[in-house]
């Protein structure tokens, strides 16, 4: 497959609350402002997320991101003022922790299973 870049979007109601919401979850400012309804967050080379103004479809959007070290991710969003609204481990250990924005869209973020270090002699 030829290089694909990643766009997802999440359709918000008020863009200045949900750039100061975003920078706080993904912990930087927006990478770039496309124009004046978007701003946009580069997650990864090539994968990005945005929130565009769309008052009229906010809060129906939902997003997971699988990241490497969850726990750190998940201190890192409480200490900028975020708390999740939900926690899950499934049965094969992955872990997803749930936040929800000030329109309810929801953006979790995924984990592989903790490592158990009480194995180890």
């Amino acid at each position: 497959m030829s290089e694909v870049d990643l766009f997802a979007g999440i359709y918000v109601s008020d863009l200045d609350r949900a750039k100061d919401w975003y920078a706080r979850l993904l912990g930087d400012d927006a990478a770039f402002l496309p124009n004046d309804v978007e701003a946009v967050w580069e997650l990864a080379e090539h994968r990005y997320l945005y929130v565009e103004l769309a008052p009229e479809h906010a809060g129906h959007s939902h997003q997971t991101l699988f990241v490497e070290d969850l726990d750190s991710r998940v201190d890192g969003i409480s200490a900028r003022g975020i708390e999740p609204v939900e926690r899950e481990t499934y049965d094969n250990g992955v872990r997803k922790v749930t936040y929800r924005d000030p329109d309810g869209n929801e953006v979790g973020f995924g984990g592989g299973p903790v490592e158990d270090d009480s194995a180890t002699p």
